[in-house]
């Protein structure tokens, strides 16, 4: 396993590189983050090129006569902005020989204690260390044990701290991956609110107590968003952090019907922090920059929905590569349904259910779902936070992926699918219920 490495200026298009770590005597080379060492605090910067970018990766290491790995971490750099890397001559930065899951190294800086933070996954829980350099290490302090979800092992954590929405407040936030254990089944991230004071995370008592009812938070209730962390350098003006996730799950990943390439990753995704009276919750949506990419528009008003209505077709918009907007206002006690169609009678179901108050997504009859008794086994469902009596959301449709956000990214889904010619209309109706579709705004984006 090697590092692979893109680059892009807006997170939208991407340039694939050169192989950026490639494996060595410590074995392969799994996850981990890179940051920019602005102060070249590590020492590993060349007065004369850039300032350095230092990546922290697990090297992982199969021991000979038995299936047990080696986790360690491992350090390389770069002075040519990360057009190649450098290992470092002393590595593994921390070593390992107990634990047999011990890797994922995400790396942040803390701008109040003017130090480095690692959070570390190990096992069942999360370990915090501290650096001064990015070289030396110390042990700070553990979480998890006994909280959130554990239905799998704990993967690609991720600590950072998020202002609240319209306040002078601030909080940290501590991403967990699982797998399995996903709230719709496989893998999963799930997320943690609460303070960190330069040794330990502890969780918000508000938000402790509703885990604790609730049992465990998450960043996407669709089956197809793993592993997702942000970025080091690339804080939005509101304060807002930016992340990138891959679209798969653990379940099937490795069986997914495809011959050139095998997953992708979900648009990039701006992640900010809203409090209420049931306490703090994540949102996310879409960067903005993807409303560069906008070509073609359809926009419509008050359409009266009866029975299985047309919205677009493909000879109106290009439904691969398509953005939609939506709003509903006055519910109805119905069951709203999107429908993405084609001429084989594949289709993709999608919408909410306001008897249920639930979001669902439906892939059953999507296309190819043959190769794995675990892609569509179920109907993905997630229950609404939103209590308004309206029901707005972004659609994101890619030829064989869907990405959901409703209530302005209190609720988002990710979905892959595969159908055997691509879909050629969407369509939407409720359930025994004509209703008025208030708006709809379609643009087609122009992707190369």
């Amino acid at each position: 396993m090697h590092w692979g490495h893109a680059i892009s200026t807006d997170m939208i298009s991407w340039t694939e590189q050169p192989i950026a770590i490639y494996p060595d005597e410590l074995g392969t080379i799994f996850s981990g983050s890179a940051v920019v060492d602005i102060s070249n605090s590590s020492g590993l910067g060349e007065v004369s090129k850039a300032i350095p970018i230092v990546a922290i990766y697990t090297s992982s290491k199969k021991l000979e006569g038995n299936d047990n790995w080696k986790q360690t971490q491992s350090v390389a750099f770069s002075n040519d902005e990360g057009k190649t890397f450098t290992k470092y001559e002393n590595n593994p930065v921390i070593d390992n020989d107990k634990i047999k899951d011990f890797r994922d190294p995400k790396v942040t800086w803390d701008d109040d204690r003017n130090k480095w933070i690692m959070s570390l996954a190990a096992g069942d829980k999360i370990m915090f260390y501290e650096s001064k350099n990015l070289k030396d290490w110390n042990l700070l302090s553990e979480f998890g044990q006994g909280i959130g979800g554990h239905g799998g092992v704990w993967e690609c954590p991720d600590l950072f701290k998020l202002p609240v929405i319209g306040t002078n407040e601030s909080k940290w936030v501590l991403f967990v991956s699982i797998n399995p254990g996903g709230p719709n089944g496989g893998s999963a991230t799930q997320y943690f609110i609460g303070d960190f004071d330069g040794t330990t995370f502890t969780m918000d008592k508000q938000f402790e107590t509703a885990l604790n009812e609730k049992h465990d938070y998450w960043i996407d209730f669709g089956r197809d968003n793993y592993a997702g962390v942000t970025w080091s350098n690339a804080t939005r003006k509101n304060g807002g952090k930016l992340m990138l996730g891959w679209m798969s799950n653990w379940d099937y990943a490795q069986k997914v019907p495809t011959e050139t390439w095998r997953s992708a990753m979900t648009i990039a995704r701006e992640v900010q922090l809203q409090k209420n009276e049931n306490g703090y919750r994540l949102i996310s949506n879409p960067v903005k920059e993807l409303a560069n990419y906008r070509g073609r528009k359809y926009k419509k008003e008050n359409i009266v929905i009866k029975d299985d209505t047309k919205i677009i077709d493909a000879e109106s918009i290009d439904l691969a590569k398509t953005e939609i907007q939506f709003n509903i206002s006055n519910l109805e006690e119905t069951t709203y349904t999107f429908k993405l169609s084609n001429h084989n009678g594949e289709e993709l179901l999608f919408g909410y259910d306001n008897i249920k108050k639930e979001f669902f997504i439906n892939r059953k009859n999507s296309g190819n779902t043959s190769f794995s008794e675990k892609f569509a086994n179920k109907i993905t469902s997630v229950g609404r936070t939103s209590t308004h009596d309206n029901l707005s959301g972004t659609i994101l449709l890619d030829k064989t992926s869907i990405e959901l956000f409703y209530d302005n990214g209190e609720t988002v889904m990710t979905e892959i699918f595969f159908p055997n010619t691509p879909y050629t209309k969407l369509s939407i109706e409720g359930k025994n219920q004509e209703f008025i579709l208030d708006n709809i705004e379609v643009h087609e984006l122009n992707f190369n």
